[in-house]
């Protein structure tokens, strides 16, 4: 049975972007087929909380070999977009830093579903604590409202 999510999604609407992908990329530096994040929902500095989504397309660079026939999203593509929210997260709440925040860690991972071509991934992220060389985030990722996968990832700022 998946745990509660990690804060109420009442009162987000899910269907406004508020950061959309020419925002994200002012603040992270992915690009390509690197960059996991398609839009920002929700990013609340205060409440430390972001809501962001994973657009899957039809067509993407991994589809042909991740099993053929039967593409699914490599659970790594998953857990890097959590961590693009996080570090996107990690500058809206502390706009002023100007480190480059790097994937440090993950850990109590948990792939609870498939996600597919055409699936909508919602990426709910919560800080956990943030510290000068390190931060923590709790992550989990949702397609029509179930869960399929959470995570603890670890930022380090570079």
């Amino acid at each position: 049975m998946p745990p509660p999510l990690l804060f109420s999604l009442d009162g987000i609407d899910l269907d406004t972007i508020t950061a959309p992908i020419e925002a994200i990329r002012k603040v992270n530096p992915q690009r390509y087929e690197m960059e996991q994040l398609t839009g920002i929902i929700h990013a609340d500095a205060e409440a430390r909380r972001l809501v962001a989504e994973r657009r899957i397309a039809e067509d993407e660079w991994w589809m042909r070999g991740h099993i053929p026939g039967r593409p699914l999203l490599p659970g790594v593509l998953m857990i890097e977009a959590a961590a693009q929210a996080c570090a996107y997260l990690y500058k809206v709440m502390d706009p002023a830093e100007d480190r480059f925040i790097g994937f440090g860690g993950v850990q109590d991972v948990k792939f609870r579903g498939q996600v597919v071509g055409g699936d909508r991934m919602i990426i709910l992220v919560e800080t956990r604590a943030k510290r000068s060389r390190k931060a923590i985030f709790g992550a989990q990722g949702l397609v029509d409202a179930q869960m399929v996968f959470e995570a603890e990832i670890v930022g380090m700022p570079l």
